[in-house]
């Protein structure tokens, strides 16, 4: 079972290497930056593998798919976009691809801002005059 465990970790840390091969990508533009994306995603193709599978390549179509909408982005490869960063588990990663891609996200409440209580928040609760412990003092 550890090994199930270590191989699965692998999987997540590789994934992980070729989101942020792809963040990069979207940063820098760079050539370098683009084949390294598709090296990683051969690696996630074969599956560990040291043979290629020449059926499966979906993340290295999903990979020139990817990288072709972030070069010149227009109305019909924004949509793109959208979908692969509406994916991202981690919010933080999330975040870095909308900004680096220039993409709105739909605004949550942020946990900087609180949300506005008002006077309402009091209300139904007795004043503290009437308690015990307040005749105490």
């Amino acid at each position: 079972m550890g090994a199930r465990i270590a191989k699965i970790e692998k999987h997540a840390r590789t994934l992980r290497a070729w989101q942020l091969a792809l963040l990069r990508f979207a940063v820098s533009l760079d050539n370098a930056d683009r084949l390294a994306v598709l090296r990683i995603a051969a690696e996630i193709d074969r599956g560990g593998s040291r043979h290629d599978k020449p059926d499966f390549r979906f993340f290295r179509n999903t990979s020139a798919e990817l990288c072709a909408a972030i070069l010149p982005p227009n109305a019909s490869r924004v949509a793109v976009l959208h979908q692969f960063v509406a994916q991202i588990d981690d919010e933080r990663l999330k975040r870095a691809f909308a900004a680096a891609l220039e993409i709105n996200q739909s605004k949550t409440r942020s946990a900087a801002k609180p949300a506005r209580r008002g006077k309402s928040l009091w209300r139904g609760l007795s004043s503290r005059s009437g308690h015990a412990l307040q005749e105490k003092i």
